[in-house]
């Protein structure tokens, strides 16, 4: 039995279906200019900081209206909003493909990140609305799920398009792709009548102030989030061209090599589900899952390892950085008041669009000395540190609740 079937409720299926194309959309268009970076570089004559420039500007729009589109998917309901992003981001891409350019890059990265700011608030009161809470966790997994496995396409289709047909024709097709998602969701406006008739009216944060939030854990974890951006961005950014530099590995073993990556980290995701409901060593699960995964970045930098072993570890280090996910937000959830998760959340996620500004820059800088090797050391050390912040994050985690279960 699929999982949407396990759903039972034939609506709940629709708006699980409809909400997680989305994510998948947004996971795919976050990586269409960074699968074509070595095309784009060749044809708009740029270096690797210019081009890590439009990824920069994505996530600093990212980052600076997240917040305002959570007011306007209250405002003028979550389906409208998500259709709108849906619409803007995809016309984004298909105007770039019409007419490519460097300035026309910029300003695609500047509307995309403004439409990816649409995806988490408009999808989670989606889903928070229409699914009973008795299923909203699998459904929440669905979800997660779906925006890896539309991480995972984009480096192969992206790559695929431009090879068989042109740089233009991927763009326009990648532009396209979130235009048909966007049908079925203008066309189901009973989205808009759903109550949350599930919502839980006990639950409030009045009690706590956003500064009185900003505890040492809470700021810990968002340095751990910042950390997790930077181990993988770099990977995700730079690993094609840098491995084609290191070891003269082809442009299409690499993209395998990458795409497997993050096909492994969605799947990596759902075991890690299992994992970390059957532990409460939330900590122990993510240092040594990313312990592991530092000691095989760092050899994919170091050894030529040939195109399978290259694709199987790549593969592992994907699945491992996948595990680490639900124990990362257990975490979270471990570190927040009562009835304070959803800010705590959205305080530790910005984490994501720091490390998404500064990773890109800090990859092309390293690119453009001709050091691709530190690609994957830079990573390794990353991953090494958010090893060391797990640890200490849990530590005041813990001795937090045995100050307030003393009191």
């Amino acid at each position: 039995m699929s999982a949407a079937k396990r759903l039972e409720k034939p609506a709940e299926a629709r708006t699980l279906v409809m909400v997680s194309a989305a994510h998948l959309v947004s996971h795919f268009h976050h990586l269409v200019f960074i699968a074509l970076f070595p095309l784009l570089k060749q044809r708009f004559g740029v270096d690797y900081v210019e081009l890590g420039l439009a990824v920069t500007l994505y996530n600093i729009v990212t980052a600076l209206v997240q917040t305002p589109m959570g007011v306007a998917v209250d405002r003028f309901g979550p389906r409208r909003v998500l259709v709108a992003g849906l619409l803007l981001g995809g016309l984004s891409y298909v105007s770039v493909g019409i007419a490519p350019s460097y300035p026309g890059m910029l300003v695609c990265a500047v509307t995309t990140g403004l439409a990816n700011a649409v995806y988490h608030p408009a999808n989670y009161a989606l889903l928070g609305a229409a699914i009973a809470p008795e299923r909203v966790g699998r459904a929440f997994s669905i979800h997660t799920f779906s925006g890896f496995f539309g991480g995972a396409l984009a480096p192969a289709v992206m790559i695929g398009l431009s090879s068989q047909f042109s740089l233009n024709t991927a763009l326009i097709v990648a532009g396209l792709f979130a235009v048909v998602v966007a049908v079925p969701l203008l066309a189901a406006r009973g989205l808009d009548h759903v109550m949350d008739v599930h919502a839980s009216p006990g639950a409030s944060t009045q009690g706590f102030t956003t500064r009185a939030l900003l505890t040492p854990a809470i700021l810990g974890l968002t340095a751990f989030f910042t950390l997790l951006s930077l181990s993988t961005g770099a990977i995700q950014a730079y690993s094609v061209p840098a491995l084609n530099q290191l070891f003269d590995v082809s442009f299409r073993i690499a993209s395998i090599a990458l795409s497997c990556f993050l096909m492994a980290t969605a799947l990596g995701v759902l075991a890690g589900g299992v994992i970390a409901d059957r532990t409460r060593r939330h900590a122990d699960v993510a240092a040594i899952g990313f312990a592991i995964t530092a000691g095989l970045t760092f050899i994919v930098g170091s050894i030529d390892l040939g195109a399978i072993l290259l694709v199987g570890t790549m593969t592992l280090i994907g699945f491992l950085g996948g595990m680490i996910m639900p124990s990362r937000d257990m975490l979270v959830r471990a570190a927040a008041p009562p009835g304070a998760a959803g800010r705590v959340f959205g305080i530790v996620t910005t984490g994501f669009n720091i490390g998404g500004t500064v990773g890109p820059m800090l990859g092309g800088w390293i690119m453009d000395h001709g050091l691709p090797r530190w690609i994957f050391y830079s990573s390794a050390g990353f991953m090494a540190a958010t090893v060391l912040l797990a640890i200490v994050s849990d530590r005041r985690t813990r001795q937090r609740a045995a100050l307030h279960a003393a009191e």
